[in-house]
């Protein structure tokens, strides 16, 4: 049985806890839950516990952010869509991270902050339009950063300057805003896999593996390095699938 109303103690790690990890918006407890949101993530977390020595919960309504967070669901009752549990402090700690990146590139996050960056700026010559591409590109690439913290998950890479937005259908193509914001239409790759990626000459399967070219060499598919396959998303593979069947050895040839 949760704490309700929070001790002083429980209240006050629970406003660290989020305080610390970008979710700053106090938004009053409820029934043991205290609920906290963000300027700059979507959605609401509310955390709860038993006592001062846990355990400790965590509810979201975040949908599709569980499989990713890769957590058990709690049989608690509680607010959100997803409830989750956790011995001790320190463990909620670790997931809270990944939790705010993830709520920060949600699929339509980028796209709100991109409406809200353009409205009313003029698209009438090409100039004016490369100017809110710019915009939109630059969003992209933050975007990216959060949801694969940092690195190109291929290699490793955490060099900002060698990392690369990867559009996995390419920004031209896209119907929609919508599908050039959204972060499962990226990938963050160092700058040559960017470089194959982006001229057809290497592409992934569902598994997240390497496809090469037949026209790369055999000098450049030895220098495209890689420690692991990617890790991949159902919307990340609907995306893939079309970049293997329209672009894959087309720019190449």
């Amino acid at each position: 049985m949760i704490e309700k109303p929070q001790s002083f103690v429980v209240r006050e790690e629970c406003e660290k806890a989020a305080w610390q990890h970008g979710f700053r918006r106090v938004l009053g407890e409820r029934d043991g839950w205290a609920g906290f949101g963000s300027t700059t993530a979507q959605g609401t977390i509310w955390l709860a516990a038993v006592g001062k020595q846990g355990p400790w919960f965590l509810a979201l309504d975040h949908a599709g952010v569980e499989a990713e967070l890769g957590l058990a669901p709690a049989d608690i009752p509680g607010p959100g869509i997803a409830r989750h549990a956790f011995d001790k402090l320190g463990a909620l700690y670790t997931v809270l991270p990944r939790l705010y990146q993830l709520a920060a590139s949600l699929p339509d996050a980028p796209l709100h902050a991109f409406q809200t960056k353009v409205a009313g700026m003029p698209r009438t010559t090409e100039a004016e339009r490369l100017v809110v591409q710019r915009i939109g590109q630059d969003i992209f690439r933050a975007g990216l950063m959060d949801y694969w913290q940092g690195s190109c998950p291929l290699t490793g890479i955490t060099d900002p300057a060698l990392l690369r937005a990867s559009h996995i259908v390419p920004w031209a193509e896209c119907g929609s805003d919508a599908e050039r914001l959204d972060v499962h239409n990226g990938l963050l790759l160092s700058a040559l896999w960017d470089a194959a990626f982006d001229r057809g000459l290497v592409t992934f399967n569902d598994e997240g593996e390497p496809q090469f070219s037949q026209t790369l060499s055999d000098v450049a598919r030895a220098e495209l390095r890689w420690h692991k396959p990617l890790p991949l998303t159902e919307r990340h593979r609907a995306h893939l699938a079309r970049h293997r069947a329209q672009f894959f050895d087309r720019c190449a040839t």
